[in-house]
Order: structure tokens, then C-alpha cells, then sequence
């Protein structure tokens, strides 16, 4: 590894940190005693033949032992908090009951999946009443990659995550699985799921009290739902599949004593080849997987993982076999698609910060379509993030139903770790990120800034796909008034007294959704 080139910075622009926010909230150590990483378990599948696979996935509440005292009230997928992790095979024909356990409507969003819009990928149009279950197929044609699942029931997304509503979705693929990397799921393979909370009175989450339409942020780092976690490691290498789960938080991720790692993926798709690092950042929605060696520690030292100078991840060194295995210096080879040079090139603009938030200068509307694209047409978008470079923030740019490839920024080559499939990427403020896109299924798809409340509060479009030579369908979508009646009702109260994350930057410029 040594041999191999190093880098040690982040790649984002330093201004646009949110650390120089004025509404950051720095991470503190929480006063609590040290607890096992919790690794959620996988979710065993209903049923499974050589060619079709059954799942059961529940949105249900529940209490979870997070702070010493009273436990947390929490939502999770067949958990209290987070959920089990979902494993999906490409090829096979993926059956899902999905059931809503919880007091309120909620969507299941498959964010990575390249799954048909808009009922089955799960956005905002894909209600899921209480007590309701609803089925959903889907035969994945994409690479492997580290994905995840979590609510997605604009406006109150944010809140519904903040509740705990996401967890780890794994597309696995022959190729993956005949490379020499750690594949020992909660040994060796460990899903790391990065968020942070406040605890109010009682150790409970109050969203409304920390509601900020910049992103809602607390003090304290969770770490697939534990404080202070710590691992044992019994093995020289670990694969860690990191997501930045978190509504705001940018998560600026370094060992003690610098220690060096490869990351061998991204959000999509495992990159070209490793790229060996010792600083890695993630904005919100974004995964990396990452190999670290332990070889040069013994039995009794502790390695930290650090966010910024902030302690998030102790990993107690045990004893373990020698491994002597590498990394390959391919990993995968990337097909980059052809784009017709007669195809013009779509241009999106993020702008503002607050409730100003907005994308091409305009707010989400439910039932308003912003774009079409052919399906199988491959083409330019360039998403310019219109903040000021000094005090602005970094965009994280989400697009639904579709894995794209970075082609560069402001007319450089992208960052060195960005050169496999992706469906999230950061937008530094005044730059202008160009992304090759194609999808392959039909249907209507989100793209939007995934700081959670920045989507909630309007920095969201719909794009729609067809087949070319064929009616464009008609889709059944959501409306603003029915959601929000649904939710009152569900919340015994008038829809005028109806309050959710997101309402108040449409309701500052006298607009509804």
C-alpha cells in the first residue's frame, strides 16, 4: 500500500465546510459509558427459489436503549431504530411486502436501486397508510454496490429519517463476490451507518425543537444507532460500508496516527481500482467502502476513527490471522456510455440557503413534471450550485432511478475517489459539477439536494422518462392537500394546525406544494 499514491486532504472546498456555518452544531462526546458496535442483523428473506426471492420489510416504532436512563422512542425497519440489512441479488425477482406499522403514512424509497418510478422506487407518491401493506417487484440490472432504504414522504421526510426510518440495502453480484475482499458480514464486513441526534428530556428526540431549515444537526454522533461504540476486531483487514445517513452533517472521517486505507467503492459501484487515502468525506447520502489493515497493530492497541478532531469509533485490536491477500489494481471496468453530441446539455441550478432554498429557481410542486429524457438516452447534466464560495454550502446532488458518472468539475477531472457509478455527489458553492446520465426504466423520478430539509423545503424537481415511439403514461401522482389532509387525520388534529419540516419555506413565500 505504501508504494501506491496517498491522499491526505478531503477534496471539498475548505470555506464551504460546515464547521464555518453559523447554525453548526459541533459533535461532542456523549456522557456515556462505552457500548458494542450494534451491527443489525440481516433480514432472512420470506421465501427464496433459484430465481425469486420474498421479503417482508415493516416500518414500525419502537424504544431503543440509546442513553443511560429512559430509552429513546424510535422507528426502524423490522427494528426499534435503523432496520436489518436487506441483501438483493441482481438477477433474481425481488418480492416485497411492505408494512406500515407506524401511527402515520410513510414511503419506502430505495435510494441507489434502479428500480421503476414513481410507486416503486418510493418516493412521495408511493404512500403506505397504517396498517396498510402494499407489494412491490422489481429484477435489479446494476452493479453491485452498498445502497439504503428510508422514508421518503415529502414534506416530512427529514423527521421521519431523523425518527430512524433508513437502513442498509446491499445489491450483491457474482463479480463482487469472486474478489479477495473481507465478505464476512459482521466480522469483517461491517455497515457503519453515521448520524447524530439531540437528546431531550427523558433521552427522547424532539424534531420540532431542533428544526432548522438548513438541516437539522445534535451534538451527539450515533453510529448505527450506538453512542460511544466500540469494535472488537478479529480479523487483519476490515471492509467498512460507510453511509452518511445523517439530515445535514458532513462527516470528515480520519484514524488515529493517520492511518491509511483504500477506498474500493462509492455509492454505485465499486470504483475502477483502489484509491488509498488516510482523509475521507462523505456528504449526506453518500457511501464509501473502505479496506482498512490493521497489520501493523497487535492485540491490546486501539485504533480511533475520528470526525474532524471528534472521537466517533473506537476498534479494539484483538489477536488475528495473518492475511497476506491484496487488492486487485482493477476492480471494475467502467463501460462509460456514448452521448449523441447533438443532444443539448441540461443545465440545473441549486441556489439558496434557508427557506430560500430552490432548484431552477423554482420550489418542488408534487404534481408538476420539470423534465423529460428519453429512456436508453445517455446525456450531460451540469448542476451549478449558485452559493457563494465563502459562505455558502456544499450541495449534495441526489438523483432517484438512476446511477450516473462524474465527468468533472468546473471543467476538471472529478475528485480521485469519484470515478465509479454514483447517484449522490457534493456541489461546492460556485462550482459546476457535470454528470453523464441515463436511465433505463420508464417513469417519474426526483433529483434534489439531499440535506433532507433542503428537500422538504422545495430544492427538489421531477424528471420524466419514456420510451421513445410510444404515449407518454400518465402517472398517478400525489397531490399536497391529500397528504396533508392524511396526515392530520392521522395526527387528530385540524390541517391547519398541521405543522411539518419543510411547510414554513413555502409558507414564507405564500406557496403550497
Amino acid at each position: 500500500m505504501m508504494s501506491e499514491e496517498i491522499y491526505h486532504d478531503y477534496f471539498f472546498d475548505e470555506p464551504a465546510f460546515n464547521t464555518h456555518d453559523g447554525g453548526y452544531v459541533p459533535l461532542e462526546i456523549a456522557d456515556a459509558p462505552e457500548k458494542p458496535l450494534a451491527i443489525p442483523a440481516r433480514l432472512k428473506p420470506d421465501k427464496e427459489t433459484d430465481t425469486d426471492i420474498w421479503y417482508t420489510v415493516t416500518a414500525q416504532a419502537g424504544e431503543t436503549p440509546i442513553l443511560p436512563g429512559k430509552k429513546t422512542k424510535t422507528w426502524g425497519y423490522n427494528a426499534s431504530i435503523l432496520g436489518q440489512t436487506i441483501v438483493y441479488p441482481v438477477g433474481k425477482h425481488i418480492h416485497v411486502a411492505l408494512e406500515n406499522h407506524l401511527p402515520e403514512l410513510t414511503t419506502f424509497h430505495w435510494h441507489g436501486l434502479i428500480v421503476s418510478g414513481p410507486y416503486v422506487d418510493g418516493g412521495c407518491h408511493a404512500p403506505v397508510y397504517p396498517g396498510e401493506t402494499k407489494h412491490i417487484d422489481f429484477t435489479l440490472d446494476q452493479p453491485a454496490a452498498t445502497t439504503w432504504l428510508h422514508a421518503h414522504p415529502c414534506p416530512s421526510t427529514a423527521e421521519q429519517v431523523w425518527h430512524g426510518l433508513a437502513t442498509m440495502v446491499l445489491v450483491t453480484d457474482d463479480h463482487i463476490n469472486s474478489l479477495p475482499l473481507p465478505q464476512h458480514y459482521g466480522v469483517d464486513d461491517i455497515p457503519l451507518v453515521l448520524q447524530d441526534r439531540r437528546f431531550h428530556e427523558d433521552n427522547q428526540l424532539d424534531y420540532h425543537a431542533d428544526y432548522d431549515p438548513d438541516g437539522v444537526q445534535g451534538p451527539t454522533a450515533l453510529i448505527n444507532g450506538t453512542v460511544n461504540p466500540v469494535f472488537d476486531v478479529t480479523t487483519q483487514k476490515l471492509r467498512l460500508r460507510i453511509l452518511d445517513g445523517a439530515n445535514r452533517r458532513e462527516w470528515r472521517l480520519h484514524f488515529s496516527d493517520d492511518l491509511k486505507f483504500a477506498q474500493i467503492a462509492g455509492d454505485s459501484s465499486l470504483l475502477p481500482e483502489p484509491v488509498y487515502m488516510d482523509h475521507l468525506m462523505l456528504t449526506c447520502a453518500e457511501r464509501a467502502e473502505i479496506v482498512v489493515d490493521f497489520a501493523g497493530y497487535h492485540e491490546g492497541q486501539t485504533v480511533t476513527l475520528f470526525s474532524d478532531d471528534v472521537p466517533i469509533l473506537k476498534f479494539r485490536i484483538h489477536q488475528f490471522a495473518a492475511d497476506n491477500t491484496t487488492l486487485p489494481d482493477h476492480l471494475l471496468t467502467i463501460n462509460k456510455p456514448e452521448v449523441d453530441p447533438k443532444t443539448p446539455v441540461r443545465k440545473i441550478e441549486m441556489s439558496g440557503m434557508d427557506e430560500a432554498v430552490m432548484l431552477d429557481g423554482k420550489k418542488f410542486s408534487m404534481q408538476r413534471i420539470d423534465a423529460t429524457q428519453p429512456v436508453g438516452q445517455s446525456q450531460y447534466w451540469d448542476i451549478t450550485n449558485t452559493n457563494e464560495k465563502d459562505s455558502g454550502m456544499v450541495h449534495p446532488f441526489h438523483v432517484h432511478g438512476t446511477e450516473f458518472l462524474v465527468i468533472s468539475r468546473n471543467g476538471h477531472a472529478p475528485y480521485p475517489n469519484e470515478h465509479g457509478f454514483k447517484d449522490t455527489v457534493g456541489v461546492n458553492p460556485g462550482e459546476t459539477v457535470r454528470l453523464l446520465v441515463r436511465f433505463d426504466l420508464p417513469g417519474v423520478y426526483m433529483y434534489h439536494c439531499h440535506i433532507i430539509e433542503h428537500e422538504d423545503g422545495g430544492m427538489m424537481a421531477q424528471i420524466q422518462t419514456y420510451e421513445p415511439g410510444k404515449p407518454m403514461p400518465k402517472y398517478k401522482l400525489m397531490d399536497m392537500d391529500t397528504l396533508m389532509n392524511a396526515f392530520a387525520k392521522e395526527r387528530g388534529i385540524e390541517p391547519k394546525d398541521l405543522w411539518m419540516a419543510g411547510m414554513d419555506s413555502y409558507s414564507k413565500y405564500g406557496m403550497k406544494m
